[in-house]
């Protein structure tokens, strides 16, 4: 640990003087790559390389004297834990007396007056904010064109060359023709002739492709640039197999270098181009603005949101289909982990990693199994309160016939995605920890078996979930609900159920997570979580009612741990719909177990009213 920090120590130096010489005054190292990725590949990971914090949101920033690292409420206990020992001190985003960067900045001794962000990892709506604050906070400029990391990282990542495969048509359930052609008719509503697609699982979506680029993440590092009457696919072009390439032709899509997206846009030649300003980074939308074409008019730049987002959350008929296959296979894996945990295991000599490794293998003996969507969250007591928490061989805790395991998983298969939490009693439990996981499934039951009118945003439903906690003086910061992916992301928008306003409107065919959670730091963290489907929902009186209501089906297949559960707060509602979940649960997974397994999961599907 000690050698991490003094390497850390190394970097800034090295930075510094690469700053010195270009006259900079600060600079910022956002999460993101080229394509506005959640998750990133190693080639792209400068924050963590600059500042060590490894979680998947935050800002490093580095002046000649100081450093500071702003993140969000899932990482600040990792985050003051990983930066411990460094300059870097922690900002915690939406926390009163927290400043911005450009405040921060602004109280901070420079001695010049020019900051630096590589404008190519930069969202054009991210520096366009960043630009006019700097500016209104004292007269700070920002200059985009300078990749410090090619100077100080020796030993940097390359970019990935994962190859590329084919996603089929009957598990995607359209094809890349007829996405097309859609993705078309919303740009001429618009009034764009074509667009510029930087984010990776859009474009992966739009192919009826999939890749390894990225860890967990089935996306292959691309742009595609899409025409009125074509498509060019900007890749490295050895990830591509000859029959990918030739598909690509019979869909209308040609393929180009990566490095050749800039002289793609040069060439661009219809009169108007969407580019999201959300998604593209700043230098690609600079060199486009910039560019002088000369006799011609230059391309008027349309900044709004791209269509496709809204068009890939909502699944059609075969990817709900491939969703129900894959929690029907994840939903194995996890009874078979879960009686292990009860039955088998001598759990005073497990570990949160042996855990993960446990499930791991578990999940990969299933049909159609092909990776995890993310690295599991195996968190015992205390760490169960650091709401991203992922053990390393340093932090490994032993487990104790005692106390709460939250473990948050997920997988990829053959036609879905998966992303399940259970907050799981290992032995006894205190009052506290009863009462707690009591009110978070009932802030989770309230969601669920809500009834909502379509195109209801997510914001407007979040408090839903909260109202049980929050009768309590209970609450957590992080969203209670995100789209999942069909084999894509495991985080997709554009719909979010949290309390930030999300416009983003909720229609059938969308899926959508429930996974309300509470951390009481150095004790104990719960989080229970489903994923589900956004379904039509008949509604009373259904003659006079103005529109369609909807409501939610859990596809999510693994048993609610009843143990901790204190009964007599749940209503007869509640109950019943435990019920009749866990009643599903041991239906649709009995035919696939063994007959240990199957006697476990009738025990563990039990009505609630056994519980009292």
């Amino acid at each position: 640990m000690n050698n991490e920090k003094t390497l850390i120590a190394q970097r800034l130096e090295r930075l510094r003087e690469v700053m010195s010489r270009e006259g900079l005054c600060a600079f910022i190292f956002p999460t993101s790559d080229s394509h506005q990725s959640e998750y990133t590949a190693g080639h792209w990971k400068g924050r963590e390389f600059i500042s060590g914090f490894n979680g998947s949101a935050g800002t490093a920033v580095v002046t000649m004297t100081s450093a500071a690292l702003w993140t969000d409420s899932r990482y600040f206990i990792a985050a003051a834990q990983q930066l411990e020992g460094t300059e870097f001190q922690l900002m915690k985003e939406k926390v009163d007396g927290t400043p911005t960067i450009p405040q921060w900045l602004h109280s901070q001794p420079l001695g010049s007056t020019e900051v630096g962000i590589d404008g190519i990892c930069s969202s054009v709506s991210e520096v366009k904010d960043l630009i006019g604050n700097l500016r209104h906070e004292g007269g700070l400029t920002l200059r985009t064109n300078f990749d410090p990391l090619r100077q100080i990282w020796p030993d940097r990542p390359p970019l990935p060359d994962s190859p590329v495969e084919r996603f089929p048509v009957e598990w995607a359930g359209e094809t890349c023709g007829s996405k097309l052609k859609r993705i078309r008719q919303a740009l001429r509503r618009q009034h764009a002739d074509g667009m510029l697609m930087a984010r990776l699982d859009d474009i992966a979506w739009t192919l009826n492709l999939r890749g390894a680029d990225v860890h967990c993440n089935p996306v292959f590092v691309s742009y595609l640039l899409v025409t009125s009457t074509g498509a060019t696919l900007y890749i490295n072009q050895a990830k591509l197999p000859p029959d990918i390439v030739a598909y690509l032709r019979a869909e209308g899509v040609e393929t180009d270098d990566y490095a050749n997206v800039k002289t793609g846009l040069k060439n661009y030649f219809e009169q108007s181009i969407l580019m999201d300003p959300d998604e593209v980074n700043y230098t690609l939308y600079n060199t486009l603005r910039q560019y002088n074409p000369g006799t011609r008019s230059s391309v008027q730049i349309i900044e709004e949101t791209s269509p496709v987002p809204a068009m890939k959350a909502v699944k059609t008929e075969a990817e709900q289909e491939g969703f129900r296959q894959a929690m029907l296979a994840d939903g194995i894996a996890m009874v078979e982990l879960l009686r292990w945990l009860d039955e088998e295991a001598d759990v005073e000599n497990q570990t949160e990693l042996s855990v993960c490794r446990k499930l791991e293998g578990l999940r990969a003996v299933q049909k159609g199994y092909r990776g995890l969507s993310f690295d599991t969250i195996s968190a015992y007591a205390d760490h169960g309160a650091i709401v991203h928490y992922e053990p390393t061989p340093e932090t490994d805790k032993p487990l104790q016939r005692r106390g709460l395991l939250l473990l948050d998983s997920g997988g990829h298969y053959t036609a879905g995605t998966t992303d399940i939490t259970r907050t799981i009693a290992l032995g006894p439990l205190t009052e506290e920890e009863r009462r707690v996981y009591t009110l978070v499934l009932k802030g989770h039951l309230r969601l669920q078996n809500l009834r909502f009118p379509d195109g209801a945003a997510g914001t407007q439903l979040d408090a839903i979930a909260r109202s049980p906690l929050w009768a309590e003086g209970l609450n957590y910061l992080h969203g209670t609900g995100h789209g999942v992916g069909c084999r894509l992301c495991v985080h997709e928008g554009p719909h979010q159920i949290r309390m930030e306003w999300r416009p983003a409107p909720l229609h059938a065919g969308m899926t959508v997570t429930d996974e309300p959670g509470i951390y009481l730091e150095g004790r104990f963290g719960v989080r229970i979580e489903n994923t589900l489907l956004v379904v039509p929902s008949p509604v009373p009186n259904a003659s006079q009612a103005v529109r369609q209501f909807l409501c939610f089906e859990p596809l999510t297949l693994c048993p609610i741990d009843l143990r901790p559960v204190l009964p007599e707060l749940l209503t007869d509602e509640e109950r019943s719909w435990l019920d009749q979940y866990h009643a599903k649960v041991c239906e649709r997974l009995s035919p696939h177990l063994s007959a240990e397994s199957r006697r476990w999961l009738k025990a563990a599907c039990g009505p609630i009213t056994h519980n009292e």
